[in-house]
């Protein structure tokens, strides 16, 4: 027995896998054994499996959040076409464009990640203010929390799992976007920079936490795996300097601003983001970009996180307050809600009420 007002230590649920031959998948149950002389388990799931039930080789029960889930580890065949290793592409990850490929012919591809970005701010938000909620009615040291604590703390695991998932779904369609780019355009080899240097320096607590969020060496593990499986062969390098760096003259820009690069030796100008990508293509073992021009001038423009809640065409979050009239005393009326998608605003003035719609 426990001496009193000691606690027990709770015991977690490790994860557990079942090899082919061992468990039995139909439809959507799953048959899974048990100790010596005690009956199956028999699971039910809410779908089917993403992969035909004869390619499944693993199964893994996961418990996150209090909830149970199971993992599918499924062989699939690779590539289905010939990639041509001369074409070379580079891609640049990023917090807020978590991948920015300067490719062949002159082509880019950007995709936004600034849903992830308002989804992890919006959960940090969320979450200082549950703390602040709950700091009044914390125990004290040697003290049995209460039961309005316990929920609160599976609460909190529960939104914090849900979180979690969504940016790992997010950081899922990314990659694929990247590589669906790269077989279109017979892609051989990725260069990727590897920007995980940056993780051991100290940039003060905001900053750090939030280069901890972008998780990065997950982001790089999604794009590698989808890549081998499509026959790419993916190659890491530092890149350090490829962003403040010219690929016209190859001269040094000191501590360039915003998103768009200008450099101020010659007259090129670009996208920051791309221009990265265009100097790590050159590390790799190709050399250069496989084009007359290295930088992308036809560039392709996707979003990541079409899922999380709230996201729609507008660039902006929709998610966010608008700023006027949240504060006291503010100067001007308030900005009429907008239209809806493909409904044309008329303009300040105009007598002409009629609506435009965009089929295109």
């Amino acid at each position: 027995m426990p001496a009193p007002g000691s606690r027990r230590r709770k015991r977690r649920l490790v994860p557990v896998r079942y090899y082919h031959g061992i468990f039995t998948l139909e439809d959507q149950r799953l048959r899974l054994p048990a100790g010596r002389g005690c009956p199956p388990l028999w699971v039910r799931l809410d779908r089917e499996a993403p992969y035909p039930i004869e390619q499944v080789r693993s199964v893994t029960l996961l418990n996150e959040g209090r909830r149970l889930f199971v993992e599918v580890t499924a062989e699939v065949p690779v590539a289905t076409y010939e990639p041509d290793p001369d074409r070379v592409a580079g891609v640049d990850p990023g917090v807020i464009h978590p991948f920015a490929v300067a490719g062949p012919d002159a082509e880019g591809l950007i995709v936004s990640g600034r849903a992830i970005r308002a989804e992890t701010h919006l959960h940090l938000k969320d979450g200082k203010y549950r703390r602040r909620t709950m700091a009044a009615r914390a125990p004290k040291p040697g003290q049995v929390g209460s039961r309005r604590l316990r929920k609160f703390r599976a609460r909190q695991r529960k939104l914090e799992a849900r979180h979690k998932r969504r940016v790992r779904q997010a950081q899922h369609e990314a990659a694929k976007t990247v590589i669906g780019w790269a077989v279109q355009r017979r892609v051989g080899t990725l260069v990727i920079g590897d920007p995980r240097g940056v993780l051991g320096l100290k940039a003060g607590r905001r900053h750090n936490k939030r280069v901890r969020d972008w998780r990065v060496g997950y982001l790089l593990r999604c794009l590698k795996d989808k890549a081998e499986q499509a026959g790419i062969r993916v190659v890491l390098v530092d890149e350090r300097g490829t962003s403040s760096t010219c690929p016209s003259c190859d001269r040094r820009v000191p501590k360039p601003t915003g998103r768009r690069f200008t450099c101020t030796h010659c007259d090129f100008s670009g996208h920051r983001d791309l221009v990265g990508g265009a100097n790590i293509a050159r590390r790799g073992p190709g050399g250069t970009i496989t084009t007359n021009n290295p930088f992308p001038v036809v560039i392709t423009h996707r979003r990541a996180g079409r899922h999380l809640p709230g996201t729609g065409p507008a660039r902006r979050d929709p998610r966010r307050r608008p700023h006027h009239g949240t504060v006291k005393r503010s100067n001007g009326r308030p900005r009429p809600a907008p239209p809806p998608w493909g409904v044309a605003r008329p303009m300040r003035g105009s007598t002409n009420t009629a609506k435009t719609t965009n089929v295109g």
